[in-house]
């Protein structure tokens, strides 16, 4: 993949005055040790600060190295994170090194995970340190390189092969080809999954699409690195009761490129989005990271299974939960499989419809976008975001531009009219009547029952978006009176049920509006 957006590198680090302090303690402190306990220690930032403050970044993230000490006895009476410069061995089955010992600035520039993360500083000569004698080189040319051959680097700790993708995909990095190849080894593949743990592999996937995620998905995705399987786990015990093989994985990565060409065309192109569509998705926090993490799943999208207990499935859930361990956190696991939901309720949606016209248009597209798996709090879902994927999901299967374009009309022209029809306030609106005053309008015991009365007030509502309490409970009155609504037959179709669905208590007879 090419995509090289790499700053500027800085030739020399321009520190503040807060790290200029630091690196001038730093470096009294090593010669009052020599000169008052013949202690003799060198100090040097590493990693990530190095590397950032040369990209012109800002980072608070300061890691010190020692030369032949220990941070701890440096340390004391200090707040600050100090380690030894180490070599480190590992055991064929672990990524945890089985022997960590002292090291010299070279062993501890090598056992690190990239070229670009294993610069010093040293904080007496405040000069830049590139042992490797490849970092500086592969931060200008925006590279991403290991230290060491990259299998036996991968072989140590297979989670740098993720690392790696993150690290590429946050500053717009090339990966090199010997990286590329070593990450398609079966020996590299078979220790991601064995020897690192599924809530690591998570944690990286979930920094990414926090990060740069639509870049990040494509990555992770990319045929160069055939890494789909390992990432985006799935146990085999599951996919041989699987309703289906999943889908070619070329179709993920067309998803998630489809989502970031949506979200970055400009306005006057056929195939912008509408603004409150785009702006929701990347304004509001975690969404963009949750469409992109959808967007990659899409492989296993519409393939179902049956779990020990013979309740069906999906194997985007598995894939999240089991092959990531990823949680509610960020509404990944109720989140993602509300947008698919959600894009199997969508698909097709037009204003040209009779079902987004009966009773009435606002009533109709009203339901809709209160339906939970469109719109839910409580699981990160709202009616823009669920729009935008539910596009995506048509646009997969577009063969040519122009069908392509006139889908992305349709969804905008969907959005303009919720706009028009204030529906995007009305979306989270509770009911004029609660469950409670239902049934004392209605001079009956509370039950099961009310929650389908309370469906009925939402329709009502969506109808008389200016009607008061008086005016709802005027026309239960009226319903009740004109015999069309019948308890007797609503008690009896919710016998039972301490919660309704909505969608199966509704009246017998037609409710006038």
């Amino acid at each position: 993949m090419t995509t090289r957006i790499a700053p500027a590198v800085r030739k020399v680090i321009q520190l503040t005055d807060a790290e200029d302090h630091l690196c001038t303690l730093l470096d009294e402190f090593t010669r009052h040790l020599q000169e008052n306990k013949n202690i003799t220690t060198a100090c040097r930032i590493n990693g990530g600060w190095v590397r950032d403050k040369l990209l012109g970044m800002d980072s608070n993230d300061i890691d010190i190295c020692l030369t032949d000490m220990m941070g701890v006895a440096f340390a004391e009476g200090f707040i600050l994170d100090f380690v030894n410069l180490r070599s480190e061995e590992y055991a064929e089955d672990s990524r945890i090194p089985t022997e960590v010992k002292f090291g010299t600035p070279l062993e501890d520039a090598l056992r690190r995970d990239l070229t670009i993360n294993a610069l010093f500083y040293n904080v007496h000569t405040r000069t830049v340190e590139d042992f490797t004698e490849k970092g500086l080189d592969d931060l200008q040319n925006g590279i991403i390189r290991t230290p060491l051959p990259p299998r036996e680097t991968f072989l140590d700790d297979p989670l740098r092969v993720i690392r790696c993708i993150r690290f590429a995909s946050r500053f717009g990095f090339e990966i090199d080809s010997d990286l590329q190849k070593a990450a398609q080894l079966e020996t590299i593949q078979d220790s991601l999954a064995q020897k690192i743990s599924r809530e690591r592999v998570g944690e990286e996937i979930d920094k990414m699409m926090k990060g740069t995620g639509s870049l990040s998905a494509r990555y992770v995705l990319s045929t160069d690195l055939k890494l789909y399987k390992s990432i985006y786990h799935v146990p085999p015990q599951i996919t041989s009761i699987a309703s289906s093989t999943p889908k070619p994985h070329d179709l993920s990565l067309r998803t998630a490129t489809i989502l970031h060409d949506l979200l970055s065309s400009p306005s006057e192109d056929s195939m912008s989005l509408h603004p409150t569509l785009r702006s929701y998705v990347l304004q509001e926090p975690g969404c963009k990271a949750r469409l992109f993490l959808a967007a990659s799943l899409y492989s296993y999208h519409g393939i179902t299974y049956k779990d020990a207990k013979g309740k069906e499935q999906t194997l985007v859930k598995c894939a999240i939960q089991d092959g990531l361990k990823l949680g509610r956190q960020n509404h990944y696991l109720d989140g993602i499989p509300a947008l698919y939901s959600a894009s199997e309720l969508l698909n097709g949606a037009s204003l040209g419809q009779d079902k987004l016209k009966m009773p009435s248009e606002r009533v109709a597209i009203g339901l809709l976008l209160r339906q939970e798996s469109v719109h839910n709090i409580n699981t990160g879902s709202q009616w823009a975001s669920s729009l935008v994927f539910s596009l995506v999901c048509e646009l997969v299967s577009a063969s040519v531009r122009e069908d392509a374009a006139e889908c992305v009309q349709r969804y905008n022209a969907l959005a303009r009219r919720v706009e028009e029809l204030g529906l995007d306030k009305a979306v989270d609106a509770k009911a004029i009547l609660d469950g409670q005053a239902i049934a004392h309008a209605m001079n009956e015991k509370p039950g099961p029952w009310m929650k389908a009365m309370v469906n009925r007030v939402l329709e009502w509502q969506l109808e008389h978006p200016d009607g008061s309490q008086g005016d709802c409970l005027a026309w239960l009155e009226e319903e009740k009176s004109a015999g069309r609504i019948d308890l007797k037959e609503l008690k009896a179709a919710t016998m039972g049920n301490k919660r309704v669905n909505p969608d199966k208590a509704a009246s017998s007879k037609k409710v006038r509006r």
